[in-house]
């Protein structure tokens, strides 16, 4: 039997990391850290990422074992669809169990994963230990360590509350947003994907975070119709100075 840590470090800051996933980090044996660096040849920004903040709290050199990330498949005529869409993330998922099983398999003790925010929150770590679980290819115990969200560094950035007094908010992802606005949802934070340009959302208001917890974060907030240009400025700059986008933003529809 093998234990797993799937441990939510926050969203980039090392100082967003919570005392028990500090805990966790310094207990584990060895890190899987998926690697992106495969797909051109470039360095994987993320990885460097991770590395710098187990160099914050780790106190000794980290056992690191990199996994080749397999490609998704995010061509648009592939991906058009809901139901294409899913097929694409069933088969990435696929692919990322065999890369994790053997990672796991060639190495004894406990094993961490590093999640970026909360591994509650649009991540696929859980669910496939879970299914090498269930399909009996690895005996595991595993363990969940929560972290902060980029959905609370959002909120405390911009010094907001997320709702209204009583009011229902509704997390989607990019690719569903014009499904939400559609159903009649007027208080939406989307993560995943950038897609604001849809129709009747230019009076709404926005307040949206790049790459959030990091050196270089950026922020904007003002009116959908008026602010989209900054919001791409700011993406751009991010690009540059991180080689990386991860954007998140609240709508609100304006009473």
């Amino acid at each position: 039997m093998k234990r797993v840590r799937v441990i939510g470090v926050g969203p980039g800051d090392p100082d967003l990391v919570t005392l028990e996933a500090v805990r966790a980090l310094r207990e584990v044996d060895y890190f899987v850290v998926t690697d992106k660096s495969g797909r051109g040849g470039m360095p994987d920004p993320l990885v460097h990422a991770r590395e710098r903040l187990l160099d914050r709290h780790l106190g000794r050199e980290p056992v690191v074992v990199r996994v080749d990330d397999p490609e998704r498949e995010r061509r648009p005529d592939r991906t058009a669809t809901q139901e294409q869409y899913d097929a694409a993330v069933a088969q990435w998922h696929e692919a990322r169990q065999e890369a994790f099983a053997q990672a796991l398999e060639s190495r004894a003790g406990e094993a961490g994963f590093l999640v970026w925010g909360d591994p509650a929150f649009y991540d696929s770590t859980i669910r496939i230990l879970q299914s090498l679980q269930e399909r009996g290819r690895l005996d595991l115990v595993l363990d969940v360590i929560p972290g902060i969200s980029s959905i609370q560094l959002l909120a405390a950035r911009h010094r907001i509350v997320l709702h209204e007094v009583g009011h229902a908010l509704h997390v989607t992802s990019g690719r569903r947003l014009q499904e939400a606005v559609e159903q009649g949802q007027d208080n939406v934070v989307v993560m995943l994907n950038r897609v604001i340009e849809l129709p009747g959302l230019d009076d709404w208001s926005i307040w949206w975070g790049g790459n959030l917890g990091t050196p270089v974060e950026e922020l904007v907030v003002g009116r959908v119709g008026d602010v989209l240009p900054e919001i791409d400025a700011a993406r751009e700059r991010l690009r540059t100075a991180a080689g990386w986008v991860m954007d998140i933003f609240l709508l609100r529809r304006d009473a």
